[in-house]
């Protein structure tokens, strides 16, 4: 959780007790604050200022600032050794070194290889690198591996490698077909450095990329943005470093091709006559190094605090192509969900105590609205501590009454765990942590450069954090510890997935605040929590106001007092707004300045170490913080993927997951972070979903109805109907806001069952694409670009999406809205789409047409394109209940009569299932056939099946070359759709048993 974006953190001020700080090494001062929290006995309050760095000013801001290409001489190659797989060579500065935000590297290495059909790996780091200086530069295949290099020839692949020494070393990427550039750095200088890297390349006009995440923006990029990707507890703020590091990105261009097969750029693709087509290509920069990258009209610009250029270029040419090659070769297959985990999740931060959770569970059953599984937030911890239920309101008895209840009825739970570890006050016996203690025995904790432990500031007050990186690289005990934890607090508490959180790693203060004040353990947040005296959530939805008047001035009043309360005083104001003096740095021959770099990025919190573990924190085995902070969250997620194989041996862990890193997909879900509760974050959480396809983390959702602030039964109902076509599809707000469970409105009571019923329904599909996405790769919701790749105006097209290749779904992200626009892809190619509900086809659409389609409050549009055999099940209230319910199939036809489709059944969550079956549907003209093959025994019958774009009524239906009784199908002249009902007593040994074919005539 967030309060960063949206809390005022100067409400009080103080002295800072006494500390060592891993960032600058000097005691701060000492005194004693106390303040009293949400309970009634006194803590110390950590002061803001303990979250004061430095006051850096980033430099595509600062107009000192010295531009690389104008001072930076770039290198020469030479010793050029060529193979049939690639080519080698020695890069030398071309001339003095600038030495302009580091220390210049000398002596270089340049490695190409053809590495597959479809990919070609370049790398560029120093020719003299030494254990003490390795993860300056190398990137750990232990903690990120490399893609394996297949050794495919030069002249096999798709693409080509060209380099130059004019006027100094460049690398160019040609698609081999078709001459395209693919990327240059022809024209930039080469600048490699210490504590900075520099290349770039020029675009075409009016590029299109997408990706480089993650960030809270419109799905393609632009050509004026600066993306710094830097780890941050930040909220969702717009354009800002936030949780996520993913430096991958897409670039689709588009094409008109002449008689002879000749192709043309279009950078103006308006005309909608004219026919296109399109190739997409990826480029990956493996480093985990701070990084950012510039967008100009001109190009790219590629700047990292460190690392070396690790560069892996994908072919493609469509971004199913790219995607599903990334994750085969870089970041691992996405990971196979358990089944019920597609079902509604019901969350929010103050829940009180297991009672308050069960009357929501019950009110769920009261209003017969699906709940899969019921979350809780930090509230039930003991004093915010990871594994320790508070021994009041979440007691261990009676949670496990509560989650025998809840397990019978085929529900589930899962509770948050963040990621830093409560450092108990050494003064206090009944303080005592066990958690703690064993950590501290298994050297599980980062560390201080002097080698004690580092203490930060979190929820609970100061605290530690567990070192991933000394584990994987040096063998410290943090992963071990970390799985036993689990294995100790499951006996406890019987939770079926786990929520990591604040996992950048976030601090609440610089440096190491704790060390020398663990006796002021337990402390409060450097900043009012929600709901708090000063810190009232009462501002109302957006437009509230239009409707709401005597109300919204009424809360307006409120708000004014709270923000201006009269009896204030002055407040603390932090250093960087008061300050027109900018702390800078220049390079130090032969070391770098991790604290302060020179080289200063655009990074949210301005200086690196504030609200995070200060870049000289060092791991176990001496590597620092500054070279590993964006694998954090990576690293977590793979330590808790391996408690819960533990936990729950031979079953797929869950786990949905905060900061994420290039292959964080294989072990975890991810959710959008801090949203607040208004139309624009609704918007934004489809291109996030989108781009999280790109990262191959398809398992993903947002806080549905807004996480901070106050949501209405408008934004309410749209967003529950939105989330219902995402994959993790959860509602959660925010301490002291008001409630939103989908029943508190009668509204959204109504809106959720008309979009849930419809997911539910979709469930086998969407698990079969999940299936399909773990064993070959690929994506799940996906952009309409990518389904239509030869339809320019889809390139910007975020306002609706595909899951899979069937479904379309167009929301109304508009407030007041009845009506909403949207194409419909694909008709100038004869693309037939059908409504859901009407089971009709459009008609009338042109291409790139936005048609006006209604979407009254409760409704949203939805769309099966033609050419998709979809399997669909009865909904029930969970999804236990819906997987025993019988069978149906929807059979879009295309406009040949023709359409496809798969089912992928399992047990729903076995990590390596005993029994699989695959079916496979096929229509054409006037029959549809299922295909079953493998082990898994389903009995529930066959249902229904409705065949869509069936032009003439039919005399006969048969199934198995048997006719059936009119009782069992009907025709309807005006929508031409084929309905055959109540076939369960045809397929008493159930619908995937053996195969079967329906024909009409």
């Amino acid at each position: 959780m967030t309060l960063f974006a949206s809390t005022s953190f100067f409400l009080f001020t103080a002295l800072w007790p006494g500390s060592i700080s891993a960032q600058n090494g000097q005691s701060t001062g000492s005194a004693s604050v106390t303040k009293t929290a949400t309970g009634n006995s006194p803590v110390f309050t950590v002061p803001p200022s303990a979250d004061y760095g430095m006051n850096v000013l980033p430099n595509i801001k600062d107009p000192q600032a010295a531009d690389p290409q104008n001072v930076c001489p770039g290198y020469k190659a030479a010793n050029v050794q060529n193979t049939n797989t690639g080519f080698t060579a020695h890069l030398q500065l071309a001339g003095p070194a600038c030495n302009v935000y580091g220390n210049d590297i000398r002596d270089l290495t340049l490695l190409v290889k053809y590495q597959a059909n479809d990919r070609i790996h370049l790398q560029i780091q120093p020719r003299y690198i030494g254990r003490g200086n390795e993860t300056w530069f190398l990137l750990p295949e232990a903690l990120v591996p490399r893609p394996a290099d297949g050794g495919t020839r030069e002249s096999d692949n798709k693409m080509a490698v060209s380099w130059s020494n004019e006027p100094s070393f460049s690398f160019t990427i040609n698609r081999r077909d078709s001459g395209d550039v693919l990327f240059t750095s022809k024209g930039k200088a080469l600048v490699f450095e210490d504590q900075f890297l520099e290349f770039g390349s020029a675009l075409p006009n009016n590029y299109n990329l997408y990706g480089l995440g993650e960030v809270i923006h419109g799905f393609r990029l632009g050509n004026n943005l600066t993306r710094t990707i830097y780890a941050a507890d930040v909220g969702d703020v717009v354009d800002a470093n936030i949780y996520g590091s993913h430096p991958i990105y897409l670039d689709t261009r588009y094409f008109t091709k002449s008689n002879s097969g000749e192709l043309t750029y279009v950078a103006d693709t308006t005309d909608k006559a004219a026919h296109y087509v399109s190739y997409t290509h990826g480029v990956f920069l493996r480093n985990a190094h701070a990084q950012e990258i510039l967008l100009r009209p001109s190009g790219i610009t590629w700047r990292a605090l460190g690392g070396s250029i690790d560069l892996y270029f994908y072919a493609g040419p469509s971004a199913e192509h790219v995607a599903k090659s990334y994750q085969h070769s870089a970041v691992g297959l996405p990971a196979m969900q358990q089944y019920w985990t597609f079902g509604y999740h019901q969350c929010r931060w103050g829940y009180e105590n297991w009672t308050v959770l069960q009357d929501v569970v019950d009110n769920f059953a009261r209003f017969e609205i699906p709940l899969e599984t019921i979350w809780t937030d930090i509230d039930y911890m003991k004093g915010y501590r990871d594994f320790d239920n508070d021994p009041a309101r979440y007691s261990y008895g009676e949670g496990a009454e509560f989650l025998s209840r809840l397990h019978a009825n085929h529900q589930h739970y899962v509770p948050i765990v963040d990621s830093a570890i409560y450092a108990p006050n050494p003064e206090d016996p009944a303080d005592a942590y066990p958690t703690y203690d064993r950590g501290v025995d298994a050297d599980a904790f980062l560390l201080n450069p002097d080698g004690s432990i580092y203490y930060g500031a979190v929820w609970p007050g100061y605290t530690v954090f567990p070192d991933w990186v000394g584990a994987v690289l040096n063998g410290s005990g943090a992963i071990d510890w970390w799985i036993n934890e689990f294995i100790l607090w499951y006996k406890e508490v019987a939770f079926d997935g786990i929520w990591i959180d604040m996992s950048e790693v976030a601090s609440f203060c610089v440096g190491s605040c704790g060390s020398g004040n663990l006796t002021l353990n337990p402390a409060h947040p450097p900043f009012e929590l929600p709901g708090e005296s000063g810190n009232l959530v009462l501002q109302y939805p957006e437009g509230f106001e239009l409707t709401n008047q005597t109300e919204a001035a009424s809360a307006s009043s409120a708000m004014h007092t709270q923000n201006n309360p009269p009896t204030a005083t002055a407040s603390s104001p932090s250093p960087s707004t008061t300050s027109s003096a900018y702390f800078r740095t220049t390079p130090t021959p032969g070391s770098r300045n991790v604290n302060w770099p020179p080289y200063a990025i655009n990074n949210y919190h301005g200086d690196l170490g504030v609200h995070a573990a200060s870049p000289n924190a060092t791991h176990h085995g001496g590597t620092l913080e500054y070279d590993f902070h964006n694998l954090f969250g990576h690293q977590i997620l793979n330590a808790t993927y391996e408690a819960l194989l533990k936990v729950f041996e031979g079953k797929r862990p869950f786990i949905i997951g905060r900061s994420t890193f290039a292959g964080s997909g294989k072990w975890a879900g991810h959710w959008g972070g801090d949203n607040e509760a208004r139309w624009a974050f609704m918007f934004f959480s489809i291109p996030q979903a989108l781009t999280f396809s790109i990262f191959g983390i398809p398992m993903f959702g947002v806080d549905t109805c807004g996480f901070a602030g106050n949501t209405d039964y408008e934004l309410c109902s749209r967003w529950m109907q939105l989330s219902a076509f995402f994959p993790f599809y959860r509602n959660h707000n925010t301490l002291g806001a008001i409630s939103q469970e989908p029943y508190i409105w009668s509204s959204v009571i109504s809106a959720s069952k008309t979009a849930m019923h419809i997911r539910y329904s979709l469930l086998p599909y969407m698990y079969t694409l999940f299936a399909l996405a773990h064993r070959d790769g690929g994506t799940v919701m996906r952009a309409l670009a990518w389904e239509f790749p030869n339809e320019p105006w889809l390139a910007n097209a975020d306002r609706q999406f595909m899951l899979g290749g069937a479904v379309l779904v167009t929301p109304c992200l508009t407030q007041g809205a009845t009506t909403v626009d949207g194409v419909f892809p694909g008709v100038g190619d004869g693309a037939v789409w059908y409504d859901w509900y009407e089971l009709g086809a459009v008609t009338g659409a042109k291409p790139g047409q936005n048609v006006t389609i209604e979407s009254p409050l409760g409704h949203i549009p939805v769309f099966l394109r033609g050419g998709h055999v979809v399997p669909i099940q009865e909904p029930g209230l969970t999804t236990t209940a819906s997987r025993g319910n019988p069978w149906g199939l929807i059979v879009a036809l295309d406009s040949a009569g023709r359409a496809a489709g798969k089912l992928y059944l399992d047990d729903g969550e076995s990590l390596v299932p005993e029994a699989t079956t695959w079916v496979d549907f096929s229509a054409k003209s006037n029959s549809v056939a299922a295909a079953p093959e493998g082990n898994y025994v389903d009995k529930n019958p066959l249902g229904t099946v409705t065949v869509l774009g069936v032009r003439a009524a039919p005399s006969k239906v048969r199934l198995n070359g048997k006719d059936l009784k009119t009782s069992y199908w009907a025709y309807s002249e005006d929508k031409h759709s084929l309905l055959l009902e109540k076939l369960g007593d045809q397929f008493f040994d159930g619908a995937w048993k053996s195969s079967w074919n329906i024909t009409w005539y």
